[in-house]
């Protein structure tokens, strides 16, 4: 075409399909409008994630839900598969958030914002758990290594920061479940790991088995030989049900366990729950009050026994913080325990807030063996205070922002060695409140020659949240780790006896003054769990480290070849 008055020969030279070098360009789009699509493209992504988060919540106490923590597991799987890193870390954010928000609940009574802040830093463990998942799905194999990656995410949220906190393993959301057994070989990171691996298998089964449905349309009775019902199409679908059947045997592999459960010895026992006036932030009342509550509950035994109405125990065990002054600073406390302790006649463990004996301003949470007729003795003194809770890191800087942590006066010194104390005929190992939740801790008393475990506790702060019911089901996984039975004794409740096989024999209710008598099998012997120690965990975490790494060459590799396949066109 000649050209016309409103044609020019540089617009005559340009290709075809692009625009003239003078034509204005279309304005790229804003940020905000960016962000408005990315929103509505991964929305029902982020909403299905939340689902899940709120599903692997109830699977813990005190809902119980065990199954939904594989449910929860294999959702984010499938909603990681294939995405980038970023998508995969927004998508296990988004999961982990409402789980842990409602899985910490109980420091409500602390305040929302407690709530939240702790969730939000939990959460982001789940960001970069998600983004593993992303990266490792485009293996082969790859429900394992996400398996894999769970452990490495737990091993890491249990150490950092400050100690770390292990609330939310995959593990205490199933200590009443087949998979339970499984600790007696491994601990708690075998548990872990079973329950995301059967996950993985079950995320693989439906991928497997939508594919081909996807792709072969459906079929009637009418027309066999419709798409999606030819042996191509059955061939495909053979992976999903291998890895269904795999998955199943993953979940009934615990029944296969043998927990040891036999003794030679057996001790009796008598827990003391006193219970406390004020339940919350409060819960200590006036002076004295809870001492006076357990020694009370103490007195009303000794009667009892007396009287032939129960029968005389081996040893007492009081809860931690059962002494609400330090006994060695406060005569009239001091003598409180003398009277309980000589009235009953035998020895009590006592827990107690005592000065620290070299570190001025501090304080140490104890558990102290006191004998009838010598008086105190041997203490364990807890090894690893709560941050912000029992101690304040930054106490300077960060008390003048936050107002509220100046409630906590003076900061708890940790202790410097397991909880062995001869109580009585009884080595029993002391573990005090949430140290439960700690392998190391749990794992280094029984080697050091516990033949059963207390946990000292008090949850009056939280009676009633749900956490004292948390708190008891890392009791119950604690014993058939270890095959010890556990007592679990607190200041409102819940105490409970455990026997090895995880079994509760005896529980209270919370708030409210009991006393619960029980004869415990003393055992001696080793679980596999505690001859490998914390091996398998680091084995398992370093293989999902690994297979990250070698996803990250591969689809590096990948795109090399892309790009000089293209170059070469």
């Amino acid at each position: 075409m000649p050209p016309g008055p409103e044609t020019t020969a540089d617009d005559m030279s340009a290709p075809v399909g692009e625009a003239a070098p003078d034509a204005p360009r279309p304005p790229s789009p804003s940020r905000i409008t960016r962000f408005g699509r990315l929103v509505r493209r991964e929305a029902p992504r982020t909403g299905l994630a939340v689902l899940a988060g709120l599903a692997l919540a109830l699977s813990f106490p005190p809902y119980d839900l065990w199954p939904l923590s594989g449910l929860a597991v294999a959702a984010l799987a499938l909603l990681t598969r294939g995405r980038t890193l970023r998508q995969g870390a927004w998508t296990g954010f988004a999961l982990g958030l409402p789980f842990f928000f409602v899985l910490l609940r109980w420091l409500r009574v602390v305040g929302y914002d407690a709530v939240v802040g702790l969730s939000v830093i939990e959460a982001l463990f789940l960001a970069v758990l998600g983004a593993g998942l992303a990266l490792v799905s485009r293996l082969p194999a790859w429900p394992l290594w996400g398996a894999c990656l769970w452990v490495a995410e737990e091993l890491a949220r249990d150490r950092l920061p400050f100690g770390g906190f292990p609330w939310g393993r995959l593990a205490f959301a199933n200590t009443a479940s087949p998979l339970t057994p499984l600790a007696a070989l491994g601990g708690a990171p075998l548990v872990t790991f079973a329950v995301a691996l059967a996950g993985g298998l079950l995320a693989f089964a439906v991928a497997a088995l939508v594919r081909p449905r996807a792709l072969g349309g459906s079929a009637t009775p009418e027309d066999p030989e419709a798409p999606g019902r030819g042996p191509g199409t059955v061939r495909a679908a053979l992976p999903g049900v291998e890895a269904l059947a795999l998955a199943a045997a993953v979940v009934l592999a615990g029944y296969a366990v043998p927990v040891p459960t036999g003794a030679d010895d057996t001790v009796d026992v008598a827990l003391v729950q006193g219970n406390v006036q004020n339940p919350g932030m409060d819960f200590l009342g006036r002076p004295m009050m809870i001492l006076d509550n357990h020694v009370d509950a103490t007195l009303a035994l000794a009667k009892d026994i007396k009287e032939g109405r129960a029968r005389k125990p081996d040893l007492v065990i009081w809860p931690e913080n059962s002494s609400d002054l330090d006994p060695f600073r406060y005569g009239q406390a001091y003598a409180r325990i003398e009277e309980a302790v000589k009235a009953v006649g035998v020895p009590v463990l006592v827990g107690a807030l005592v000065d620290h004996p070299g570190k001025s301003g501090y304080v140490d949470n104890n558990g102290i063996v006191w004998d009838p007729r010598t008086g105190p003795g041997a203490s364990y003194t807890k090894q690893h205070p709560v941050p912000f809770g029992e101690y304040v890191p930054f106490r300077d800087q960060l008390s003048k922002v936050i107002t509220r942590l100046q409630r906590v006066q003076r900061d708890f010194y940790p202790g410097d060695h397991t909880g062995v104390l001869q109580v009585g005929p009884a080595r029993l190992g002391d573990v005090i409140c949430f140290e439960v939740a700690y392998d190391e801790i749990v794992r280094d008393t029984v080697t050091a020659g516990a033949r059963a475990l207390v946990v000292q506790t008090n949850n009056a702060t939280y009676g009633r949240t749900g956490q004292p019911e948390q708190q008891l089901a890392m009791s119950r996984l604690r014993a058939v780790e270890h095959g010890r039975s556990v007592v679990t004794v607190a200041t409102s409740g819940i105490s409970a006896v455990v026997a090895p096989d995880g079994e509760v024999l005896q529980r209270s209710e919370e708030f409210t003054r009991d006393v619960i008598q029980a004869r415990i099998p003393l055992r001696d012997g080793a679980t596999v769990a505690d001859r490998v120690g914390a091996g398998p965990e680091w084995a398992l975490a370093m293989v999902g480290l690994l297979s990250c790494a070698a996803a990250f060459l591969i689809g590096r590799r990948g795109h090399r070849r892309d790009v000089k396949e293209k170059g070469q066109q």
